[in-house]
């Protein structure tokens, strides 16, 4: 029998490369599939979806392309059409062969020059347009805005000094994790948090706040604002419709109350902290509090208030304690947490976002027996639960006492900054009174009755001069004076003699 025959000619071999194209091959790097291509044109095809790329946006600047090789076998092409269309695009300008970097974006064609403007042409949007930003009743998206308008000296407060990051100390404790961490591990975990976060942040609270707790009673949220929002959805399954908020106090903390509760009634706070009386006025059944440093006046729930208050909650009242930045103190003693006397009717909430970085959305929660249930069902169906990963980083920092040498750099640094704040605004503000100032990460300033803007306006020509503050008007809903809220803690003292320069600059003016 004759053997097969071996003759492979043109016809053969284009058969051969039609089947081949028939295949469904592509690549998921920017949705690229070779039966859009044109016989015989696969380099020019490809270089012009890689220009297009470049072009629109999908491939930035310092984006890196695939390595030829691989994208080669996923297109189903030989490795020079691959090669001869980076190249193409490498005499152009716009990538770069970085060796074992690989090939890398370095430049995107130049936009289009616009039209000439004509006289009937609407102007673009300047950026005197911020003052829109400073309503007097501002949305929920207010933040969002305010934190994405850029400013040279930024005073917002709430933010801790986020260069002192502990960043030697936390990439060690992710290695000693990691090193540690069985495969199982990266599986998804405990909803109410891993036991070993649970357990650290239990003793951080029984060191530092006076707080004993279980393990088990420690349900681990992203940051403060998850846990008003998990409180609110369980309150409205135990028919609680309304939150008293203390008056001033915190915007962000009252607009997410609201979003999930039908109301929540403002309770004027004075020297020793919220009026009781005022609180059983409303007839409300529970009430939002800052007790250890109020914000944003700055002040503590005095002694006999702190007695008539936990009688107001033995009698059935149920207080939410937001904890928010009780460690940062330096010219007083420490104020034991409400949660520490009256466990059964104080849901209390704690973050790191004072200690470490906001960043981080990393919180925990404590509520009464009889909400653990609900609020652990919100959870739950909110998220499955945080990141493992950086719970047990956070949890090793706690552990391991590197939390708490990071707290203490953090206030003898806090402390610099206040007194330079402090001696800034008796320099350049001599008018203003200053509250609030032994601890915590912001001032609040009230000012002169006859100023002669609001404090509203009076942000919004701050924003101009490149200064961002916060108008106390947006955190108190009855009558008080015009004021501004300030942090001090993320910057140098030289800023922050210069930002307080230009606030007196624009209140003398006012005036």
């Amino acid at each position: 029998m004759a053997p097969p025959s071996r003759h492979y000619g043109p016809v053969n071999r284009s058969k051969a490369v039609a089947s081949d194209r028939s295949k469904e091959a592509g690549a998921d790097f920017l949705q690229l599939d070779t039966a859009d291509a044109p016989p015989g044109g696969l380099t020019d095809w490809l270089a012009r979806r890689l220009r297009e790329a470049v072009a629109d946006g999908r491939l930035p600047t310092g984006s890196r392309l695939p390595a030829s090789r691989v994208l080669a076998a996923e297109l189903g092409v030989s490795r020079g059409v691959v090669t001869d269309a980076y190249r193409r695009l490498a005499e152009e300008g716009q990538v770069s062969g970085q060796g074992r970097g690989g090939t890398v974006v370095v430049a995107t064609p130049a936009p289009a020059a616009a039209p000439a403007a004509t006289p009937a042409s609407r102007p673009p949007r300047a950026p005197e347009a911020a003052p829109a930003l400073f309503r007097d009743d501002p949305d929920p998206e207010v933040f969002d805005l305010l934190r994405a308008t850029p400013a040279r000296i930024d005073l917002t407060p709430g933010v801790p000094d986020l260069a002192a990051f502990p960043r030697a100390a936390w990439l060690r404790a992710e290695r000693a994790v990691l090193d540690g961490l069985a495969a199982p591990d990266l599986g998804y975990g405990d909803v109410r948090g891993t036991p070993a976060l649970r357990r650290a942040v239990a003793h951080w609270l029984a060191r530092n706040r006076g707080i004993r707790a279980d393990p088990d009673e420690v349900l681990i949220v992203a940051g403060t604002a998850q846990a008003l929002a998990l409180l609110g959805r369980a309150f409205g399954r135990a028919g609680i419709t309304e939150v008293a908020v203390e008056d001033p106090g915190s915007l962000g903390a009252r607009q997410h109350l609201a979003h999930w509760l039908a109301a929540t009634p403002p309770v004027p706070v004075d020297a020793e902290g919220i009026r009781v009386d005022a609180l059983r006025a409303t007839g409300t059944p529970a009430v939002l509090l800052t007790p250890a440093h109020q914000y944003p006046t700055g002040v503590v729930l005095g002694g006999d208030r702190r007695r008539e208050l936990l009688r107001w909650a033995a009698d059935g009242g149920l207080v939410i304690e937001d904890d928010y930045d009780a460690e940062h103190r330096y010219d007083r003693p420490p104020v034991p947490a409400l949660r520490a006397a009256l466990p059964e009717q104080v849901c209390y909430a704690g973050s790191i976002s004072k200690l470490l970085a906001p960043a981080l959305r990393t919180g925990w929660l404590l509520v009464p027996d009889r909400l653990r249930g609900p609020v652990l069902d919100a959870k739950r169906f909110a998220d499955l639960g945080n990141p493992v990963l950086p719970q047990l980083v956070l949890a090793r920092l706690m552990e391991s006492g590197e939390l708490d040498r990071h707290l203490r750099l953090l206030r003898r640094r806090h402390r610099r900054r206040r007194d330079a704040v402090i001696a800034a605004i008796r320099a350049h503000l001599p008018g203003a009174t200053v509250h609030g100032a032994a601890a915590g990460l912001h001032l609040m300033l009230t000012l002169p009755e006859r100023l002669g803007c609001t404090d509203t306006e009076l942000a919004t020509a701050a924003l101009a001069g490149g200064v961002k503050v916060q108008p106390l008007s947006w955190h108190a809903r009855l009558p008080y004076p015009p004021g501004l809220v300030i942090g001090y803690a993320a910057l140098s003292p030289s800023d922050l003699a210069e930002g307080i320069a230009i606030l007196g600059d624009l209140v003398r003016r006012a005036g």
